[in-house]
């Protein structure tokens, strides 16, 4: 069972100071020693054979003992707050996989109350006969009780838990012993293999229980190990007392399992252990003590039920604390003075009944094996999202990952998670999608929110070490043309006021490259320092907002024209330089000389230039058209790669390519057409070719075929010193009547054939 207390700021509030034995061993072991021990370990054994039943025990106890060494540590590396294994899991694979396995948890958890009601209406009529035909009332009633004992306020569990302990180990010991009593070596030989029989109401005609269906059936047997996780706020040593507490429950829990398994198969037929898998323990007991058989199974089944009925409110109030998901928010309320997550307590209520009422309606007399193997898909969800937050923290290097429990490997994490998910899988692969669908969509419409929550997500330190170790191969791979990607540098400013500069960088980019938004800031260090971390600020908003993959860069220089360079020199993540700077198209005829030696330097350190003018409208409607103006592969070859890639992004699809040609001679425009076609097949560009034969000067061709496109590349080349101005006033006569227009000249590194 688990009781924790949380308060209205997320903080656990400590109230007790739990050793190992009470705060983590008893309730761990009450949890696991419940309804399946009872009520369907002998099914099992008649089922599946010794052998097969001690093979799913020992399959099950690997699970849940990797998961616990997984849980040590994480848990010995932090302080666990309200919200148990969900508080683990939020923390280090962040709020997305947090927010979407805290609902799985509530849920496994959530379901459990109807697994115990349903298991503790079974042994009730079975141990009473005259309630056999009332088992649905029976689990309801349960329910409810159950319901309004944690409602009203169920803080003496604690302290009543080793009443329970004692009965369940009194419980125990007398039908194990009057059990050993009846062994047979011909009875233990004679049920040593399976003899799988037809499965009951709810399966389909024919369908015959098998190793997996059992082994669902039986795995919530070994799902007590969070009890003690849950409690962790209350303990008084809880890097000591939870890997030792939750390990020697494991290993308690195995040895009684596996006795149970190894008497009962050797003292009773299977026809008994299928037939009466609880009846043959109370009937048999020692010194004919059947009625503390009973006992041991009604408080073990009540208990486990309450101690699910306390945690699962909890973990959805953590989860709503954390305001992951809107629409749970009304849960984050505790009750005052106490702090009860009374909302979710009804919520659970609710599910309670609902479960408990579809699985009697369809399952009748195997509703408890029904809702047993919703559990297990459940809890090995959760159980290997556990295991691959430890492998993330473990090998990702994470420096902050120090756990005081030592008896811990990232291989072990993986294991364990592999051995969930391919479990899941086997046992039912439908049910086991649809379930990571659902995480799937979960997470979808978390991440799609807006959260300001952080919880030091370790997968960053995962990603840090791939991104290392990935960045040091690429540094020793010879770059090649065909390896061309645009890795850009964009001296955006304050971006809100260059709009379409920085739309069309990252439409240029497509996912396919790096793109980095520059602020220059010009004026003193001193004094612009803090101005400086402002604009950083500002450029990362603007990036979020609009929902742009770029990287923010804000430097302060007293001249621009240095800070430019400063900032094209010095823009790299090792082997993954700058090779493209791309401007705003200036107006200003002042501006000329400064921006040409800006391209300059740009083309001296090797990058290409890109100057965007922009034109009629950034988002053209309708059908659209790139324009691609074609003077030679020098510029040509990067002009249609980044035509290319602008018609990548969905804004752009199906957008039409034109490459055109000005000659002025008729007698050439057949030859034109054909190296421009061929050119196409030979880069594998879909394009229209158009030759235009015209004696008029280029700006007046231009603007009749082009004005209306879309976008419009053309190429061009720094003039020599002292030519500036002509050169401005000419392309300036080309931009007059045009839509957005990309003027590029390369440095030639990439290559349009590869």
């Amino acid at each position: 069972m688990s009781v924790y207390d949380t308060r209205c700021d997320g903080e656990a509030t400590q109230r007790n100071q739990f050793g190992t034995f009470g705060g983590v061993f008893t309730p761990c072991l009450l949890t696991i020693l419940g309804v399946i021990l009872f009520m369907r370990s002998n099914f099992v054994v008649g089922q599946a054979g010794i052998a097969g039943a001690i093979a799913i025990l020992l399959l099950a106890k690997s699970i849940t003992f990797l998961t616990a060494l997984s849980t040590s540590a994480i848990s010995t590396n932090m302080t666990v707050r309200g919200g148990g294994a969900y508080y683990l899991i939020s923390r280090v694979l962040g709020q997305e996989f947090g927010g979407a396995i805290g609902i799985m948890l509530f849920l496994a958890q959530g379901v459990s109350v109807p697994f115990y009601a349903l298991g503790f209406a079974e042994a009730v009529t079975q141990t009473f006969p005259v309630l056999r035909e009332h088992g649905q009332a029976v689990a309801l009633i349960t329910a409810a009780c159950l319901f309004t004992v944690t409602y009203v306020g169920a803080r003496w569990a604690i302290k009543v838990q080793y009443g329970i302990m004692a009965v369940l180990a009194a419980s125990i010991f007398v039908f194990l012993a009057g059990s050993a009593l009846r062994f047979s070596p011909q009875t233990f030989a004679a049920n040593l293999w399976p003899g799988f029989t037809p499965m009951g109401a709810g399966a389909a005609p024919g369908e015959r229980y098998s190793f997996w269906t059992i082994f669902a059936i039986y795995f919530p047997a070994v799902t007590g190990i969070m009890a003690g996780v849950n409690l962790s706020g209350d303990l008084k040593e809880p890097a000591r007392s939870l890997p030792r507490g939750t390990l020697a429950a494991i290993g308690v829990g195995l040895a009684i399992y596996l006795a149970q398994i190894l008497i009962s198969g050797g003292a009773f037929s299977r026809d008994r252990l299928l037939g009466e898998p609880y009846l043959v323990l109370k009937d048999n007991a020692l010194f004919h003590l059947g009625f503390l058989v009973a006992a041991g199974m009604f408080a073990a089944t009540l208990s486990s039920g309450l101690s699910s009925f306390m945690g699962a409110p909890r973990v959805l109030q953590a989860v709503a604390r954390d305001n992951i998901i809107t629409t749970l928010r009304p849960f984050a309320k505790g009750s005052r003075g106490t702090d009860e997550p009374r909302r979710g307590i009804v919520v659970c209520a609710l599910i309670a009944f609902g479960v408990i009422y579809w699985a009697t309606s369809v399952a009748g007399d195997g509703a408890l094996d029904l809702v047993a193997r919703v559990i297990t898909l459940f809890f090995l969800y959760t159980y290997g999202m556990l295991n691959i937050a430890a492998f993330i923290e473990a090998f990702g290097g994470n420096p902050s990952f120090r756990p005081r429990f030592r008896f811990f490997h990232w291989g072990t994490a993986l294991a364990g998670s592999i051995g969930c998910v391919a479990v899941a899988m086997v046992i039912n692969g439908w049910e086991s999608l649809a379930a990571m669908v659902f995480l799937g969509v979960l997470v979808w419409r978390i991440k799609r929110r807006d959260l300001d929550a952080t919880f030091g997500d370790a997968r960053r330190g995962f990603v840090f070490r791939s991104a290392r170790n990935n960045l040091l191969q690429l540094a020793e791979m010879e770059e090649s043309p065909r390896n061309w990607r645009p890795t850009a540098v964009v001296f955006s400013g304050n971006p809100e006021h260059r709009e379409t500069l920085v739309t069309y960088a990252i439409w240029m980019e497509a996912g396919r490259g790096v793109v980095f938004l520059a602020n220059v800031l010009v004026g003193n260090f001193e004094e612009y320092v803090a101005h400086r971390m402002t604009a950083a600020r500002q450029l990362r908003e603007f990036c979020r907002k609009r929902v742009i993959d770029a990287f923010p860069v804000v430097v302060i220089d007293e001249n621009l024209e240095n800070g430019m360079t400063g900032v094209m020199q010095a823009l790299s993540m090792g082997p993954v330089r700058a090779n493209l700077a791309i401007f705003g198209w200036s107006q200003e005829p002042a501006r000329v000389k400064t921006h040409l030696r800006e391209f300059c330097r740009a083309k001296s350190l090797d990058m290409s230039v890109v100057a965007i003018y922009a034109g009629h409208s950034l988002f053209p409607r309708g059908e659209k058209r790139v324009d691609i103006w074609w003077r030679g592969l020098k510029n040509g070859g990067l002009m249609v790669i980044l035509a290319h890639l602008l018609t990548r992004n969905w804004e752009w699809a199906g957008t039409r390519i034109r490459l055109l040609r000005q000659i002025d001679n008729e007698a050439g425009r057949e030859s034109t057409r054909e190296d421009l076609a061929h050119l196409l097949r030979d880069a594998r560009m879909e394009a229209q070719v158009d030759v235009i034969v015209s004696a008029q000067p280029f700006a007046e061709v231009l603007a009749q075929n082009s004005s209306d496109a879309a976008c419009v590349f053309l190429g061009f080349e720094v003039p020599p010193a002292g030519h500036e101005r002509a050169w401005f006033n000419q392309y300036q006569s080309l931009l007059l009547d045009t839509p957005t227009t990309v003027l590029v000249s390369s440095v030639g590194d990439e290559d349009l054939m590869a």
